[in-house]
C-alpha cells in the first residue's frame, strides 16, 4: 500500500505561482507513475500531469508551458510547480500513483490517491 499526502495548496491571485507536494509513505515511489489530477465543483476529475518512473511526462493541453511535474525519489515525493495561474485552475488537486502502467492517462489507471489540496485562484 502507498499512502499519499498533498500539501501546498492555497489562495493565490491570477498570474501567481504555487508548488504542490505529494509525500508518499508505505513503499518507495521510484517504480510508480505519479500524477496530479484536479476536480472543480460540478466537473469530472481530470488528469493535469503525470511522470513515469523513467521521468517521461504528460501534460494536459490546458497547463502546458505553465505547470511542471517532477519527482524526488530520495524524498519519496512528487511535485507540481504551477506558474501563471488562472482562475480556471481553481480546483481540488489530487496526487495519484500507479504501478500498473508505464504512464497512466485516465483516472481508472491509478490505484492510490491522496485526500486532495484546494487551489483557489482569484481574478
Amino acid at each position: 500500500q502507498v499512502q499519499l499526502v498533498e500539501s501546498g495548496g492555497g489562495l493565490v491571485q491570477a498570474g501567481g505561482s504555487l508548488r504542490l507536494s505529494c509525500a508518499a509513505s508505505g513503499r518507495t515511489i521510484s517504480v510508480y507513475v505519479m500524477a496530479w489530477f484536479r476536480q472543480a465543483p460540478g466537473k469530472e476529475r481530470e488528469l493535469v500531469a503525470a511522470i513515469s518512473s523513467g521521468r517521461n511526462t504528460y501534460y494536459a493541453d490546458s497547463v502546458k508551458g505553465r505547470f511542471t511535474i517532477s519527482r524526488d525519489n530520495n524524498k519519496n515525493t512528487a511535485y507540481l510547480q504551477m506558474n501563471s495561474l488562472k482562475p480556471e485552475d481553481t480546483a481540488t488537486y489530487y496526487c495519484a500513483a500507479t504501478g500498473r502502467y508505464a504512464l497512466g492517462l485516465t483516472r481508472v489507471d491509478y490505484d492510490y490517491w491522496g485526500q486532495g489540496t484546494q487551489v483557489t485562484v482569484s481574478s
